[in-house]
């Protein structure tokens, strides 16, 4: 291993995520993925083994040659929090080495609550989360709403909190916690989970869809996320969008509290329900009415551009429309070839995620997971 240390500490830290993934199961099968000659992998994997990082057990026999003996993260060599969080909460899941998830907190937000009151709250969800923990913290990964710059962990330009621009979140959280942090935007970090934990791990095009408060899409894109140059990809809530005659962001037309407001006809001003999911949930299956079709058409719509420009195919929804069912999103699936007949032979498909609310934590645990660096 004749290489700088801090270098090999990383090329340590990709043999154990590729054993934690599954991608890597034995010792020829970190050789063939890292392309490295077995005797380096041999090296590696005896280190991450003696540091407790590693276990080695049992003998897989393949349909020709010699058995491999099978490796695994050791599930007690520490932990690692992910939170994500939007206007209203906090929600955040605790992992254990192996990549488990092993608790999960969640902490309401208040209207008016800024900077200060959203690090108080990870603060105080990670403590909850402590307890119980096996060995030591190792790391915690953040999903952020507005613009996030990952290198830096900055975050800003969100309407829904006071004062939310330009917060040095990673910073404020390496010093209240002492271990390395990594911030990414939320839906981004939700499309993360969905690769490592839900229904995309073996899809390397997808558009997370995340309308919630606001709206917001992630794309990855050949297996990587796309940030963009600004680190602003995927604010369509911005778009510009007619709405009865009106000109309007797509934010007042599509985000989980416009969509409620526009099946139950409720003026803007109205209170929103404590469970909006809930509320969504009970409208599911009225597929006759008039304005459920528009918003299946406005849906459709949102799709059939994305496709076109990015032609990902796989669109995952997440967030509380997804109580609206299945069958509204089928129908939206068949709108988008009615506005769209030029993805005839490339028709997009619509899913609602089974992660549900720990989507968003559990890509945020996985950034942490993606960060973290051994040393001895």
């Amino acid at each position: 291993m004749r290489k700088r240390i801090t270098d090999q500490y990383k090329t340590a830290a990709q043999v154990v995520l590729n054993v934690r993934s599954g991608k890597a199961r034995s010792r020829r099968d970190l050789a063939t993925l890292m392309e490295l000659s077995p005797s380096t992998v041999g090296l590696y994997v005896d280190q991450m083994i003696c540091s407790g990082f590693l276990e080695e057990s049992g003998r897989e026999q393949g349909s020709m040659g010699r058995p491999k003996r099978n490796l695994a993260t050791c599930e007690s060599a520490g932990w690692f929090v992910g939170v994500e969080f939007h206007a209203s909460r906090v929600r955040g899941v605790r992992v254990n080495f192996a990549g488990v998830l092993k608790g999960t907190v969640e902490r309401a937000l208040k209207s008016g609550d800024g900077a200060e009151e959203v690090v108080s709250a990870i603060s105080e969800i990670v403590e909850k989360l402590r307890k119980g923990a096996g060995g030591p913290l190792l790391g915690l990964g953040v999903g952020a709403p507005g613009v996030v710059n990952p290198a830096t962990g900055q975050v800003g330009q969100y309407a829904f909190l006071r004062q939310w621009d330009s917060v040095p979140l990673g910073c404020l959280m390496v010093n209240r916690l002492g271990v390395p942090v990594a911030v990414e935007g939320n839906i981004r970090a939700i499309a993360r989970g969905e690769s490592w934990f839900g229904g995309s791990k073996q899809i390397s095009h997808y558009v997370i869809l995340g309308p919630r408060t606001g709206f917001g899409v992630a794309v990855v894109h050949g297996g990587e996320l796309f940030n963009g140059l600004h680190h602003a990809a995927g604010e369509v809530g911005n778009w510009r969008w007619q709405q009865d005659g009106h000109d309007a962001e797509l934010h007042a037309v599509l985000s989980a509290p416009a969509v409620w407001r526009r099946l139950t006809g409720a003026p803007v001003e109205t209170v929103l329900p404590v469970d909006l999911h809930a509320a969504l949930g009970e409208w599911q299956g009225r597929s006759d009415g008039a304005v459920w079709k528009e918003v299946q058409r406005d849906f459709a719509k949102v799709i059939g551009q994305m496709e076109l420009l990015l032609d990902c195919k796989n669109y995952f929804v997440h967030g509380p429309l997804t109580a609206l069912g299945e069958a509204f999103w089928t129908g939206v699936e068949k709108q988008v070839m009615e506005w769209t007949p030029h993805l005839e032979k490339r028709k997009p498909m619509v899913r609602c995620s089974e992660l549900g609310e720990d989507a968003g934590p559990l890509g945020a645990a996985s950034l942490a997971m993606e960060k973290w660096v051994p040393t001895w």
